[in-house]
């Protein structure tokens, strides 16, 4: 794939700063984009409004540039794209893909539970309770596409091969929550393809998202771009994944070449020795070239 055809993207939570975890993930993404001689976009996913720490936004471009990731055009945010995900959610309604759902969490969790249907990632999925019309006296909370049967297959960068049944495995999933916020499901697949991103490089903590994404971009008739799922980040006392939710301390960046170094040695590469921010991109640059490009 050539640098005019690839573009990449960044798109962090403003839950809280980037810690190794997350700088990892977009280190990989933009060293991705760079060896590709493409550009690389940075996209603020606030959708999920309450998780949203005032500031934090700020302070992730702030971490990015301090470490040299510098990214390509305007910084994108979700929270002001209501009316892409509404035009996306009235196509899906108006061909009869959009259901009301009146079931709440726990009643999901119950239905599955005992029967041992959860998914990989801890996630009930749901079995299509309300599919043919809400029971009487219930209301909608939520709205879910309708998943067609199948199995989705697609081809991960990193992992190869990938297939998922995501009528089974998940179900028909929310594209807006019951609390009126659009889920993330939607915004992601919407934004990719009007943002024209053609790979997607992030956590494997968000491979399981993958198929149901491309199942909906599908469903909306919009390109799907390729996917790469990279190293997640544990904490070495406790052997969980690093994440704002575990309380991640913030990644360094009083020592930016510290704080790269960590990242590029959590993808899994050897250490590198570069006098400067500069030095060290463009080394690891040249490195992932050859690993993932198959160059000399």
């Amino acid at each position: 794939m050539s640098g005019a055809l690839y573009l990449g993207r960044f798109a962090p939570s403003p839950s809280g700063p980037l810690h190794a975890g997350s700088l990892a993930a977009a280190l990989a993404s933009w060293l991705d984009a760079r060896a590709h001689s493409g550009r690389w976009l940075v996209r603020i996913e606030d959708v999920d409004t309450p998780r949203t720490v005032a500031g934090a936004d700020e302070f992730i471009l702030t971490q990015l540039r301090t470490l040299g990731l510098h990214w390509d055009g305007e910084v994108v945010r979700q929270s002001r794209r209501g009316d892409r995900y509404q035009r996306a959610f009235d196509d899906l309604a108006a061909r009869g893909l959009v259901y009301g759902c009146g079931c709440t969490r726990r009643e999901i969790a119950d239905s599955q539970g005992a029967a041992g249907a959860i998914g990989a990632d801890g996630e009930h999925p749901y079995s299509g309770t309300c599919r043919n019309g809400l029971a009487p006296g219930r209301q909608a909370r939520a709205w879910r596409v309708r998943v067609p049967p199948g199995i989705e297959h697609f081809e991960d960068r990193w992992l190869g091969p990938q297939e998922q049944d995501v009528a089974r495995a998940v179900g028909d999933f929310a594209l807006k929550r019951a609390d009126g916020l659009w889920a993330y499901q939607l915004a992601v697949v919407v934004d990719d393809a009007e943002q024209g991103v053609t790979d997607v490089v992030r956590g494997v903590d968000l491979l399981g998202s993958t198929a149901r994404q491309r199942v909906l971009g599908r469903l909306l008739n919009l390109p799907l771009p390729r996917v790469m799922h990279v190293p997640l980040v544990v904490d070495p006392a406790t052997g969980l994944k690093l994440s704002k939710q575990n309380h991640a301390q913030a990644a360094d960046i009083a020592r930016p070449l510290a704080a790269l170094g960590e990242a590029w040695r959590s993808l899994g590469f050897g250490a590198l020795a570069a006098p400067d921010v500069p030095a060290f991109l463009a080394e690891a640059t040249a490195r992932w070239t050859r690993r993932f490009l198959m160059l000399p």
